[in-house]
């Protein structure tokens, strides 16, 4: 029984990180200022949803703070960036679709159930 409670809870308590970006890419060095912004998304564990969304998982609130401040520390010149934060409750809620077709929603291997 107790068990069942704390991973009701570790749905509210776990996050996710969502990083939206609409970056130039008319110059060089726009172009690699895009890509330096996304291989740093990588390198910290995020993974591609779309072309410019990329997300990931954080274990609790602590966690995720640490990874929105590398985001913003990464930030390029110029462009649009957004930074969202869900709970895993509300992430795994998302409806996906391919065409008309509803898909799973595929959580990357970061996730891991540690209890």
């Amino acid at each position: 029984m107790k068990h069942n409670h704390f991973s009701r809870l570790n749905q509210y308590r776990s996050m996710w990180v969502l990083v939206f970006f609409d970056l130039p890419t008319e110059t060089k060095k726009d172009r690699k200022a895009a890509s330096h912004f996304r291989k740093d998304l990588l390198d910290d564990g995020f993974t591609m949803f779309q072309f410019s969304i990329y997300m990931r998982f954080c274990a609790s609130r602590e966690n995720m703070e640490v990874h929105i401040k590398r985001v913003k520390r990464s930030l390029p010149e110029h462009g649009k960036v957004g930074v969202m934060q869900v709970t895993d409750k509300q992430f795994g809620m998302m409806e996906l679709f391919y065409g008309q077709k509803p898909t799973e929603l595929e959580k990357p291997s970061q996730q891991l159930e540690l209890f």
